[in-house]
């Protein structure tokens, strides 16, 4: 089993984490957020956060109840820009933001799976020279992933059932000087049928998907009920070789074994695969795990 972080990233750093919190530097500011993850003692006081820290995270009515995210409001404790840019590496940038549901326009604990895509996609040109990867990115988020895969040459199909978030992506794209991106706003499930029917597939399939949510027409999405079908469906849409898949799961609960296993039932027995954890540490040594992952490559 691997364990994984961040590496050689400027833009971002976990600072100390601890009593139910994270304090983390994007860029130039400094954040408190809450994180039910870490259950151990913060190195620092709670005085010295709140000298660093340009905003945190107050907790409101939605905390702690299953089936739906942390919201809850921001406290500015010094002057901040509701918006501001991070780079990561020589790759692409990302437009941060503040949303009610603590979350600020990325995961970092996934800049490895990013690199993997960046490598995997080079990886698939080189083996098939003057062919362009076709890569599908489920439940995408704002785009890091899809800007990884898109940096390394890939057509990138980015889909996610929030319009808000893809008008997000987009931004990302444009501020990494980017194009060609397509967007899908659409039920992950209902469009993979689709491409099952149509008979297309991808050299590179990337799934993040959550707990609960829902499509844009009311789909419901529940992850212990809907994940095993969805990845049955998607390995008949990955191509047979000279291909990946990245699955990340943070629901509380899996564990990258059962990552793995769903992965191995539902794709290429012939394929290589690696899962793990993938964490964050802090300037103090303390690991944070947030999210475990499985991944698969054809040759």
């Amino acid at each position: 089993m691997q364990l994984l972080c961040p590496v050689s990233w400027p833009d971002y750093q976990l600072l100390d984490c601890g009593n139910g919190e994270k304090l983390e530097k994007f860029g130039s500011y400094v954040i408190i957020r809450p994180e039910p993850k870490a259950l151990w003692a913060k190195t620092e006081t709670t005085e010295q956060w709140l000298r660093q820290a340009h905003i945190r995270f107050i907790q409101g009515a939605g905390f702690g109840k299953a089936g739906k995210e942390d919201s809850g409001t921001w406290e500015k404790l010094q002057k901040v820009p509701d918006r501001w840019n991070i780079q990561y590496k020589k790759l692409f940038k990302l437009r941060l933001g503040l949303t009610a549901f603590k979350h600020v326009g990325v995961f970092p604990e996934q800049a490895p799976n990013w690199d993997f895509i960046y490598r995997k996609v080079r990886e698939v040109k080189e083996q098939a020279p003057g062919s362009t990867p076709r890569v599908l990115n489920l439940f995408a988020y704002t785009g890091a992933a899809s800007l990884a895969a898109r940096a390394a040459g890939a057509e990138v199909a980015h889909l996610d059932a929030v319009r808000q978030v893809i008008t997000w992506s987009r931004e990302n794209m444009e501020l990494s000087g980017m194009n060609g991106i397509r967007w899908i706003l659409e039920d992950a499930f209902k469009f993979v049928k689709r491409e099952v029917r149509r008979g297309n597939t991808y050299q590179g399939i990337i799934l993040d998907p959550p707990a609960y949510g829902h499509g844009p027409d009311g789909e419901k999405w529940k992850l212990d009920d809907c994940l095993f079908s969805l990845l049955q469906e998607c390995s008949r849409i990955l191509a047979g070789n000279n291909a990946f898949v990245v699955l990340s799961l943070y629901s509380n609960g899996y564990s990258a074994l059962l990552a793995d296993s769903l992965a191995r039932e539902c794709f290429s027995k012939n394929g290589d695969y690696a899962f793990g954890e993938l964490f964050l540490k802090d300037q103090y040594g303390k690991r944070l795990p947030l999210s475990v992952f499985s991944r698969l490559e054809l040759k």
